[in-house]
């Protein structure tokens, strides 16, 4: 008795050992990050990377924040899409999956391969682009960045799995009283739901917030850009002033004054910081959803 008990006691040390040593890896480089936002880039430079900055500055910072109107438009933008996205995304998905999660629906095998199909094939980025700009017209207006990506066949087959999961009883049960389906499905089967619907938000919130290619291909208006493409611009611009030496001596620039490895740092907690803030609001419901709702395929 014993023995089992330290062989427990020892087990479970390893494992919380393992499991700090790993939370440990990567908090660590994030704390780096921001550090080294907040140093001066001459220090940076003379002496490499510090937990503890030698000199606090937050010239970076001022740099990204040069024109704050283009930083805010794109925070709008970035959290519009994201937040509608998502949500309408989650909906669509949800009522797409439900019907398929039913054995009485006719053909559901049909639609499930059909859904399948499109995870091994794609039209390309050149039918996609001539669908969306021009027969769509979705080109610099802020529902690009939402209608293609409403739907994920992943996150379907993730839906259909757990909602396959839910005891049929309840659903039989409220057919009896004589409650419709929508009635079910919304009133019902959703609120039973929150762990895989948060754990696709999750997923789905964290692809959109990320997104930049999108904008980089059909957004001309500045107005309209996302937080992700227009701090690859920024740092774009820091290249191309490094490079062109000469043009910055016109202007009176010294390259070695700009703010180049602290911005590079600065745009990661800029970019990064908020979606940090909303993970723990999901944290309690996405261990359980991804693991149920994965059980089998």
């Amino acid at each position: 008795m014993i023995t089992a008990r330290k062989n427990n006691i020892l087990s479970q040390s390893i494992l919380h050992s393992i499991f700090i040593i790993m939370s440990a890896m990567i908090i660590i480089p994030f704390i780096l990050v921001i550090a080294i936002s907040f140093s001066n880039e001459k220090d940076i430079v003379a002496y490499g990377y510090h937990f503890i900055p030698k000199r606090f500055d937050v010239s970076a910072y001022l740099y990204i924040f040069k024109n704050p109107t283009s930083i805010i438009n794109a925070y709008n933008v970035t959290i519009f899409s994201t937040v509608v996205g998502t949500t309408l995304s989650v909906i669509l998905m949800s009522m797409l999956a439900y019907p398929i999660s039913r054995g009485n629906l006719k053909g559901r095998g049909f639609i499930s391969f059909y859904i399948f199909f499109t995870m091994l094939f794609s039209g390309g980025l050149v039918p996609s682009y001539i669908l969306i700009s021009q027969y769509l017209k979705l080109s610099d207006t802020v529902w690009v960045f939402i209608i293609p990506g409403l739907m994920n066949a992943w996150h379907v087959f993730l839906l259909r799995t757990f909602f396959a999961k839910l005891p049929e009883s309840i659903i039989e049960s409220a057919l009896l009283d004589g409650a419709s389906e929508y009635r079910i499905f919304f009133t019902m089967i959703l609120p039973l739901s929150k762990p895989v619907l948060a754990t696709v938000a999750l997923f789905g919130a964290l692809a959109r917030w990320n997104d930049w290619f999108t904008a980089m291909l059909y957004i001309t208006d500045d107005r309209l850009l996302t937080l992700q493409y227009l701090l690859q611009r920024i740092l774009m611009n820091i290249q191309l002033l490094q490079q062109e030496s000469m043009n910055v001596d016109m202007l009176g620039i010294n390259p070695s004054d700009i703010p180049s490895e602290t911005v590079r740092m600065a745009m990661a907690v800029v970019a990064a910081g908020p979606m940090l803030l909303v993970f723990p609001f999901f944290q309690k419901y996405f261990v359980k959803g991804l693991t149920i709702g994965s059980v089998k395929g």
